[in-house]
């Protein structure tokens, strides 16, 4: 059972969705995500949002002009999602077993994008494999973006990875360390307890 899971018990689709509509109507931008992916691939490209959750960040990049394919083991989330948006695409599956040729989807994107802390909320023990799955879901050159918590200020649980584990990871399965930033608006990391990575296959 992931970390989400456990936190939330899989119910937390409408709450979710509250709080962020509530940080819209104060006149917060909720959009700092997609404004970072737009900056790595051209419009068009094809978008896989690993734990797309309730699909803030998908749902816009597709106002953007992108191809984006969601999947997330939420089903509250991903009903949520469904309701804003039943255009798009939207899975539900365990990215530790995500193949996208199982679900119908054909693989080659051009940039997977895992925000929201997927990486620290996963089941103990398969952030590799994880990272794997979503590599081989790249097309060569492709890129991958993660930013999530290191440590407890910046996360819901206690921390679960750490930057060198992820970078390790993400070596070993193909994966070469482009930039690091610090936010999504992409000032410079110099440590710290967030930390937005991008690697290229």
């Amino acid at each position: 059972m992931s970390r989400w899971e456990k936190m939330t018990g899989g119910r937390s689709g409408q709450d979710y969705a509250a709080r962020f509509a509530a940080l819209a109507r104060a006149g917060k931008d909720l959009h700092g995500e997609a404004r970072f992916c737009a900056a790595l691939v051209p419009a068009g490209a094809r978008v896989l949002d690993a734990g797309c959750g309730t699909g803030r960040v998908m749902i816009r990049l597709t106002e953007l002009g992108y191809d984006c394919v969601g999947v997330d083991l939420d089903a509250s989330m991903l009903a949520v999602g469904q309701r804003q948006a039943p255009e798009l695409s939207w899975y539900q599956a365990d990215l530790a077993g995500f193949e996208p040729g199982r679900l119908g989807i054909a693989g080659d994107f051009d940039l997977v994008v895992a925000a929201g802390n997927v990486f620290p909320l996963l089941a103990p023990g398969t952030e590799a494999t994880v990272v794997e799955r979503l590599a081989v879901a790249l097309r060569p050159g492709g890129v991958m973006v993660a930013g999530f918590g290191l440590d407890e200020a910046h996360l819901p649980v206690p921390p679960g990875i750490t930057l060198r584990e992820y970078d390790e990871y993400c070596a070993a399965a193909g994966l070469t360390l482009v930039d690091r930033y610090a936010t999504w608006d992409a000032d410079p990391y110099v440590g710290g307890g967030y930390a937005v990575s991008v690697h290229r296959r």
